[in-house]
């Protein structure tokens, strides 16, 4: 693959015809910093301070495109100025160059560079002091940290600026990154929180209503229909405020209503008998100290959840309900009768299983769910996480 030189910049290019045209000029004008009576001036034609300003304009479009080629050249060709009368415009461009290389080159490059020139400025101050026993010999130092170690030191101060200001540039994108992450997150655990609170309230009004609504159709005796039809009344009663609750909720733009009043393990009593009247023969068995509110309403919605799904697919039977602490965690088991094959007496969608497991992961316990020496067995371990109790 043949080599590929960068394009260089547009404002390269006008920094490089400026100087030419600046240089040309000077020297038409017969403005040189030196005269041809000066011992360091070996190359005395007219013409020979164009040679190094031309090699020097032509390493300036390499300033950003390769910058240490640039210096290369352009070191070259200030030496090559300093035998003639010179030229300013030579020597600008040259700590231009200098500037360049530190403030675009590599980073190895960008360190070096200040620490070389320095050194020389150093040397370049002490070492003619020394040889020529003349304190006027520190000028030679004066005049190469002028030329080489300020510009240098220059593009170092505005490199660090400038990496410091994409540094910044790229921590605010990661952090409003993170932060619109943090906000998609959130949003989808409160709908899944809605989702698993709509499911638990609603579903078992719902079912009782979808159960007994078939009794009265498929019944024909006025005693069973009214007494279906009063259950389906009060469960659809119930679900309809409970619908209230959650939509007054998600109108609410503070967000600090929750469901009212909030379930607690108190309530088991309630909602067994609630199961009993949908015509589920239960038994509670519970016997626990206060647990923290997460525990606490993962535990009665796991019950709630468990008799909706007997009511709609368990066999005739009992229904079991414990609800026992033991060894740092409360226990959770609620068993059924159950027949493979049988149909559900009302539809599901199989989210309620899911629902209750993820209740029992978010705080850190077990779930298991299936046939059990011919019972439907719902078993789930929360442990007691430390702090006040609700």
């Amino acid at each position: 693959m043949p080599f590929a030189l960068p394009r260089p910049h547009r404002d390269d290019w006008r920094i490089a015809v400026g100087g030419l045209l600046g240089g040309v000029l000077l020297w038409a004008l017969g403005i040189h910093p030196g005269r041809a009576s000066d011992p360091v001036v070996l190359w005395h034609a007219s013409w020979a301070p164009l040679v190094p300003l031309a090699l020097t304009v032509a390493c300036e479009p390499l300033r950003r495109a390769r910058p240490r080629t640039g210096l290369l050249f352009g070191t070259a060709a200030l030496a090559l100025d300093t035998v003639t009368v010179g030229s300013i415009v030579t020597i600008v461009l040259y700590t231009d160059l200098m500037y360049a290389a530190v403030l675009y080159g590599t980073p190895a490059s960008a360190r070096r560079i200040p620490w070389i020139t320095g050194m020389l400025t150093v040397l370049g101050g002490l070492l003619p002091a020394a040889l020529w026993r003349d304190p006027q010999g520190l000028l030679v130092g004066v005049a190469v940290g002028v030329v080489a170690f300020a510009p240098a030191a220059t593009g170092w101060v505005v490199r660090n600026h400038r990496d410091a200001a994409e540094a910044a540039r790229l921590r605010a994108e990661q952090t409003a990154l993170l932060a619109e992450m943090d906000r998609r997150q959130a949003v989808t655990a409160e709908r899944a929180r809605f989702a698993r609170e709509l499911h638990d309230m609603v579903a078992n009004h719902l079912s009782a209503i979808a159960i007994h609504s078939t009794a009265a159709l498929s019944l024909d005796d006025p005693k069973t229909s009214r007494d279906a039809l009063a259950v389906i009344r009060e469960n659809s009663v119930a679900g309809l405020a409970e619908m209230r609750r959650l939509i007054g909720i998600l109108r609410d733009s503070s967000g600090d209503l929750e469901p009212s009043p909030t379930p607690t393990l108190d309530g088991l009593a309630a909602l067994v008998e609630g199961a009993r009247a949908n015509g589920l023969d239960v038994t509670l068995d519970a016997g626990h100290d206060r647990v923290p509110a997460p525990v606490e309403l993962a535990a009665y919605r796991i019950v709630q959840e468990s008799l909706t799904n007997a009511l709609k697919h368990a066999a005739e039977g009992r229904v079991r309900v414990v609800v026992r602490e033991e060894n740092g965690s409360l226990h959770v088991r609620v068993t059924s009768a159950y027949r493979p094959g049988d149909a559900a007496r009302a539809p599901g969608s199989g989210s309620g299983l899911a629902g209750m497991r993820e209740r029992s992961t978010l705080l850190g316990g077990r779930f298991e769910a299936g046939p059990e020496d011919g019972q439907w067995a719902v078993r789930a371990t929360l442990p007691l996480t430390e702090g006040d109790p609700a």
